[in-house]
């Protein structure tokens, strides 16, 4: 998303907004937590985004905001602790990527304001009655992940043919990840199509789905979102071209790394548009006052030599609807 896009959805008083925050807090600069459940390197380019949107806000990391970060790395049991140790800090608005950590954060804090980002569904989860009116401290930026599974499953079989069975990996240990998985079981059944889930989470996991996979003969497969697989994105990506399996990925970082395809949300502008949120947030605006943002820009990313190795025949009408082709 161009950064004229970008601007087009902020109001005018963030616009005409020039000051750093810390200007309304004599001089103590804003404190920002950060709650991660993956590793520090997983989504490290995109929490550079943010921090680059905050950069073009007018603050300065350091001087007008510091942050505080907390990593799980993959490990769900250790995010009450955690975000217990970022509330005793007393931060002014705590920033979360996913479902796990904002409902950790919320379970930590009732009065801290909290911006999540990448959140599928925020209702089902239990972090708000309402996108429109969240009414509690927790507000940020939502998409449909159901409905990107849909589609993806869709391309899929576009690209792969009619495929009877298809592995899932994910982040077993998520139960946001697993309701994902039960929602591609439901949707697949009706096409006669076989799902397994499998967990991605270690290296070691990775080995033994891959083996099943094989031993299984599955054909095909879905890689999920979840950053704690992103570690593992080139072992994914290897063991699924050895294997000639079809794959497509939530995250282009994968295709990047070599993988076939992938459609999902452009993570890029949440962070971004999360950046956002948290700036309203420092200038005085309250949670319940933002409603939750519904991710709107998507994009299907696919590697063209990926595809010529594993023998798959890419039609003209596909590569029009491709965003983006990795030659």
């Amino acid at each position: 998303m161009k950064r004229r896009e970008l601007l087009r959805f902020l109001p005018v008083s963030v616009l005409l907004a020039v000051w750093p925050a810390h200007a309304q807090r004599g001089d103590r600069p804003a404190r920002i937590a950060l709650l991660d459940d993956a590793h520090e390197t997983s989504r490290a380019h995109l929490w550079t985004i943010f921090r680059k949107r905050l950069q073009e806000l007018g603050y300065v990391e350091g001087k007008s905001y510091v942050i505080d970060e907390r990593w799980a790395r993959a490990e769900l049991a250790r995010l009450p602790a955690l975000a217990a140790e970022l509330v005793a800090l007393k931060p002014d608005v705590i920033v979360t990527p996913d479902s796990p950590t904002a409902l950790a954060a919320k379970k930590a804090t009732s009065s801290i304001p909290i911006v999540a980002i990448g959140i599928p569904d925020p209702i089902k989860t239990g972090l708000v009655a309402s996108l429109a009116r969240p009414e509690g401290n927790v507000t940020g930026i939502t998409h449909r992940q159901d409905e990107i599974i849909g589609k993806q499953l869709e391309l899929l079989r576009e690209v792969a043919g009619k495929t009877k069975s298809i592995a899932y990996l994910t982040f077993a240990s998520s139960p946001p990840s697993m309701r994902l998985f039960r929602e591609l079981q439901e949707r697949a059944r009706p096409l006669g199509i076989a799902v397994q889930a499998f967990d991605g989470s270690s290296r070691s996991n990775v080995e033994r789905a891959f083996g099943a996979i094989a031993r299984e003969r599955i054909e095909a497969m879905i890689v999920g979102t979840h950053g704690a697989l992103l570690d593992h994105r080139q072992q994914i990506v290897d063991a699924a071209a050895r294997q000639r399996i079809p794959a497509i990925y939530m995250r282009r970082e994968y295709v990047d790394a070599g993988g076939l395809m992938s459609y999902g949300t452009f993570y890029e502008a949440a962070y971004s548009r999360g950046a956002e949120y948290v700036h309203r947030i420092l200038q005085g605006a309250k949670p319940s006052e933002l409603p939750f943002e519904q991710a709107s820009t998507f994009k299907l990313v696919l590697n063209l030599k990926t595809a010529k190795k594993l023998g798959l025949k890419i039609s003209r009408d596909f590569l029009a609807r491709v965003d983006e082709v990795i030659q």
